[in-house]
């Protein structure tokens, strides 16, 4: 089915996507994100298991996952968009208050030049380091917020794909079950017939 082909694919690019952006939430501590990017990992592996298995359920479970991924994606966005109350500068979403680290693209994104400040003010924690960043070619909010987009977008063609194939998999299971299977009537092989023939047997007294 070249469409389960084509949706294996999609699968797998979703799945390196997803690897690259595990990495550098790693290195910029993002718990929140290296979490939701790890389940998705997990629910990926299964949709590709069920495709090739034929199991709609596992596919079902996959698009029912996409929901809330593009959920999450759609959240991240107007998180560093600073969308209504929500703060690019706030600890305690992404990273659940355990440090204060943002963005792995915030010092090295392309052309970021960084500066140490010395003194730090008295309020830094004596086990950071206070710094400025200037000279970026792209701020790291935007390349965050283009990640996200991508994923969007993967999660959006995955869905649409792994809606067709349940329902050429249903399909096809539906024909098999009309057509009657190989149990419906329940098979019988073909008999051997007997060319003998008994004749009475009489026995004296």
């Amino acid at each position: 089915m070249d469409t389960c082909i084509f949706t294996q694919m999609t699968r797998v690019v979703t799945q390196v996507s997803v690897l690259e952006r595990q990495i550098f939430d790693f290195l910029g501590y993002q718990w929140a994100p290296i979490l939701a990017n790890f389940i998705h990992i997990i629910i990926v592996i299964l949709g590709l298991f069920g495709t090739i298995q034929y199991r709609p359920r596992y596919i079902t479970g996959y698009a029912v996952w996409l929901v809330l991924w593009v959920t999450w994606n759609v959240f991240v966005i107007c998180f560093y968009l600073e969308a209504g109350d929500l703060s690019k500068e706030t600890d305690l979403i992404l990273t659940f208050n355990i440090s204060m680290h943002r963005s792995w693209w915030m010092e090295n994104g392309p052309g970021c030049t960084v500066t140490s400040v010395t003194p730090a003010p008295d309020w830094a924690p004596e086990d950071h380091r206070y710094i400025t960043v200037s000279g970026c070619l792209l701020e790291y909010q935007y390349i965050e917020v283009a990640h996200s987009s991508l994923q969007i977008f993967l999660a959006l063609a995955g869905f649409i794909y792994a809606c067709y194939v349940v329902k050429c998999i249903t399909e096809e299971e539906d024909s098999f079950d009309f057509i009657g299977g190989f149990d419906s009537y329940g098979y019988q092989g073909p008999q051997k017939t007997s060319h003998l023939q008994l004749q009475p047997m009489y026995m004296s007294k």
